[in-house]
């Protein structure tokens, strides 16, 4: 992404919102309470944060040569009451399945994102605390 790239947010009507990314790709948004038409721009921000992270601990772990068969990222967040409602603490819990993986790589590389590449957590660390656990599930040879 260019240094001064520029998204563009349409209003589509029906409480939905339209997003185009730097890169030319569109994304619907919801505002309307019921949630009903898309996710919210919040709930997109812990997407953001979880696809940012998993971007580079998969890639780390490919580069590091552990057998990863399934890899997945939750995020869960607390808000403050008052308004603006944004997230004071977000936790980020890296769920890796796979053969003989080792947990000080699994460590290694979610450390190397939080500290040094990824951007979205970077960005809004000065306002939330970025919290992250991990798991390694060992998968059996046979599945």
């Amino acid at each position: 992404m260019e240094q001064n790239a520029k998204a563009t947010i349409h209003y589509a009507g029906n409480e939905t919102l339209i997003g185009i990314s730097p890169s030319g790709h569109a994304l619907a948004m919801g505002i309307g309470s019921d949630r009903d038409t898309a996710a919210t721009p919040l709930e997109l921000l812990m997407i953001a944060v979880g696809g940012c992270t998993a971007v580079d601990v998969i890639s780390i772990l490919q580069k590091k040569r552990q057998i990863v068969t399934d890899y997945r990222v939750e995020v869960s967040g607390e808000r403050r009451e008052e308004r603006p409602r944004s997230f004071t603490k977000l936790f980020v819990h890296h769920i890796v399945r796979g053969r003989g993986v080792s947990p000080e790589a699994v460590e290694s590389a979610i450390k190397l994102s939080d500290e040094k590449y990824c951007s979205v957590a970077d960005t809004v660390k000065p306002k939330a605390e970025v919290i992250t656990s991990f798991e390694v599930i060992e998968e059996d040879e046979s599945v």
